[in-house]
């Protein structure tokens, strides 16, 4: 007799149509109240709840909701937010939770629900990528003062909302391992492992209050058991749950995103009741795995891609199950592979879609329905109707000559073995672009892009539904390219850019103009907070078959003197921002998407434009979980880029922009890349990412950002110029740029030109009063 569960270890919070980031977003414009927003969060919960219910899993997870970030709903749990926040009695959860997000904004004026400036909330938590996904968390603080207590409600209510539904509840909790290790040390000389002492009793009182709520399975995930861990942070797992295991109530340890390897031992040993592996990443150990689980501990198996959005090969994932099943006696949870947070809601509405690439695809609700087949069939149930249409479309897909172009296999080919290289080294060409843009010292730019306000945003919706026709659209995107021009002239700025106004998103407006690509209408997945991004689908070789961004760039540099950056987003961003085929080498899909951008940045060099920006924000992210396959993926990818730009001469200034991500591993790396400037995501950190790269002694040009652009406070010339400082005492004076962190998009003009002033004041200021030595610029 089989005894077949299937559970998930979490699903997407923003709702069928984004419903929690317009909500979100009418809170922060003073528009929703708290109570209102609350009351969204209630309702979204309980429908997620209940289609997770009616697709038969045998339990729902509580605790993968949250309004911003679920790592930031566990700082305000354990009771460790900084101290610098300075928080009162009289201000909401709510409040709080968007403060550490967004800074010293968000004080709430509670009876108008509107946003003020509150002096002493101080900056945002610091941003940082969800191990290799596209995902953002907020960075945990920690100082030997750091201190913690079961401080928040939130879980706890949340829980007693699902029971009082009927649902059989599984609660979600991040690891206190993984939570230590997410966080970074604000203090010298201090480790914040040696926080997990007094960490852990809170644990076990938060474990306990479950307990005695009813809740028979708690999942703890601890995904850096998929990593190349310190002994000393190896060593902490024993001790730490065999401390949480003396509450009584059933443990499921989750892993995901990476093979255990050498930790596979010891998580199969940890006094908890159950463990989940990724049965997809790390496929090859399910066998290890099951020989090594104790029989009386659950195994959860992942076996549906949380990750990705292709319909599982069921009779594979049969193959795999069935041996397992047959080893654990007939006992064997299934699963998605992670949370499906990262992928889309629903296929439901794609009703755009092409018929036959629809058919490849699954959404969430689909996975769901993958995960009660697999359950169906190997109970022996009545599955046979919906695993031959699987069976079908998965033929379709593997036949389909849409996917292989004999074109684009002759060019990758043909690549010469120096195709990826310059025609000189970056000394020259320093000096060849310097003697072309005449730019003074501590040049000033932007990122790429400018406020896209509701006007930008109707013309676009209005011209891709109809609406609006091509002669008056251009005629409308021109205006607005021409109002930024006018707006940067008069600020000051050195290097302008257009302000991308026709681009709903820096992947999806490359991918709708590439050959390769697909493209849904609402799959949409969270990024961070309300930030949604909607990933391109490449399901075939890429090919670019026109002229993408050459018009506007041309027009823009048309309205001004100064010069005008050409804005590309890079392969490797391309890559990792979509949802890629998986019948092919990553790799391979690099190098195709690589030759599209190429021939796209020797036109705009044709059209006379004299720097192209070639955004991998992603490059990073990409990075494998683990050590030894770092060599592997950076050779390629860094060649990637690196073929997208080798196309462009001496004197044209090549550009690449980075964020959010640690850099400091991968500085040789980076700097192989072979950019004439990178700019760096840094305010946050207060310019600590910085030190690495002076360590290093980055040999080219850099742009450190000066202030954080995912907060609404304008920061005055004062922080900027002090931030510039601590950059000019580690990098090169004559090698530092000027500007924000990251693109301007989702600000409002008042707030950014304010901003941009102060940036330009700074700017100003450095070179009246240099630091060290004159920068020498010809």
């Amino acid at each position: 007799m089989h005894t077949i569960q299937t559970h998930i270890p979490g699903f997407p919070r923003v709702g069928a149509a984004r419903e929690l980031k317009f909500a979100l977003e009418s809170h922060w414009r003073g528009e929703l109240s708290a109570s209102e927003l609350e009351e969204v969060g209630r309702v979204l919960r309980a429908r997620h709840w209940a289609l997770q219910k009616e697709a038969g899993l045998d339990w729902v997870g509580v605790g993968d909701f949250a309004f911003y970030d679920q790592v930031a709903n566990h700082i305000e749990l354990l009771g460790c937010v900084p101290e610098r926040f300075g928080f009162d009695a009289g201000q909401g959860r709510l409040e709080r939770h968007f403060a550490l997000a967004r800074g010293a904004f968000q004080a709430v004026d509670h009876e108008h629900h509107a946003c003020a400036a509150h002096a002493g909330a101080g900056h945002a938590l610091e941003m940082s990528k969800w191990f290799d996904t596209n995902y953002h968390y907020l960075v945990p603080e920690f100082s030997p003062a750091t201190r913690f207590s079961l401080a928040c409600e939130r879980l706890f209510d949340e829980v007693a909302e699902a029971q009082a539904l009927g649902h059989a509840v599984k609660a979600v909790l991040l690891g206190p391992l993984t939570f230590l290790w997410l966080g970074k040390e604000k203090a010298a000389d201090f480790e914040r492992l040696s926080l997990l002492e007094q960490l852990l009793p809170v644990y076990g009182a938060l474990l306990d209050r479950l307990k005695r709520m009813g809740v028979e399975w708690v999942q703890v995930d601890e995904p850096i058991l998929g990593l190349d861990l310190p002994p000393a942070w190896r060593n902490a797992f024993d001790s730490t749950y065999w401390q949480l295991n003396q509450v009584g109530v059933k443990l499921m340890l989750a892993t995901y995103f990476s093979p255990l390897e050498e930790n596979l031992g010891l998580a199969c040993r940890l006094p908890v009741a159950g463990l989940h592996v990724d049965g997809v990443r790390a496929a090859h150990e399910l066998s290890s795995v099951c020989d090594w689980l104790p029989g009386h501990k659950v195994l959860s198996v992942g076996i549906i891609d949380g990750r990705n959005i292709w319909r599982t090969d069921l009779d594979a994932a049969l193959a795999t199950l069935a041996p397992l099943l047959a080893k654990r006696g007939g006992a064997l949870w299934l699963a998605t592979s992670c949370s499906l947070l990262h992928v889309p809601f629903s296929l439901e509405g794609e009703r755009e879609l092409d018929a036959d690439l629809k058919s490849w695809l699954a959404f969430a609700t689909e996975k769901l329905a993958e995960l009660a087949l697999l359950k169906g069939a190997l109970d022996g149930g009545g599955a046979a109707d919906a695993l031959d249409a699987a069976r079908a479309a998965l033929a379709g897909r593997r036949a389909s000559v849409r996917a292989h172009r004999p074109d684009v296999a002759a060019r990758l080919q043909a690549l010469a073995p120096d195709a990826d290289r310059r025609a000189s080294p970056f000394p020259l060409r320093q000096a060849a672009q310097r003697a072309r843009l005449r730019l003074p010292p501590f040049p000033t730019t932007t990122i790429g892009s400018f406020p896209q306000t509701a006007a930008i945003r109707a013309a676009r919706a209005g011209f891709k539904r109809g609406a609006l026709g091509a002669f008056d659209y251009q005629a409308r995107m021109r205006a607005e390219i021409k109002a930024a021009v006018a707006r940067q002239e008069a600020l000051g700025l050195d290097v302008l850019v257009h302000g991308e106004a026709e681009r709903n998103d820096m992947v999806e407006y490359f991918g709708e103009q590439l050959d390769g690509f697909a493209f849904t209408a609402l799959g949409w997945v969270q990024s961070y907070g309300s930030r949604c991004v909607k990933p391109p689908i490449i399901f075939g070789d890429v090919a670019r078959p026109a002229l993408m961004t050459v018009a506007w760039s041309a027009y823009a540099q048309s309205l001004t003197a100064k010069p005008m950056k050409g804005m590309l987003t890079g392969p490797v961003t391309m890559l990792q921002w979509s949802f890629v085929r998986d019948d092919q080498p990553r790799a391979r899909t690099a190098l195709q998407i690589a030759l599209a951008i190429r021939d796209e940045v020797a036109d705009l060099e044709q059209a006379g434009i004299g720097v192209i920006q070639i955004d991998e924000p992603a490059m990073r992210e990409g990075l494998p979980l683990r050590r030894a396959q770092w060599n592997a993926y950076l050779d390629w990818a860094t060649r990637a880029f690196r073929i997208s730009a080798a196309v462009a001469a001496d004197a044209t200034q090549i550009h690449t922009h980075m964020c959010y991500a640690e850099f400091n591993d991968i500085l040789p790396q980076i700097a192989a890349m072979d950019a004439d400037v990178i700019t760096i995501e840094t305010s946050r950190s207060d310019m600590d990412l910085l030190a690495g790269f002076g360590r290093y002694a980055y040999p080219n040009e850099i742009g450190p950002g000066v202030y954080d652009i995912h907060s609404p406070r304008v920061p005055s010339t004062a922080d900027m110029l002090r931030l510039l400082r601590k950059a000019a005492a580690v990098i090169a004076p004559e090698n530092l740029w000027v500007n924000p962190d990251c693109g301007l998009k989702t600000r409002a003009w008042a707030e950014t030109e304010a901003a941009l002033a102060n940036m330009v004041e700074a700017a100003r200021q450095m070179r009246a009063q240099p630091p060290g030595r004159t920068p020498q610029f010809s």
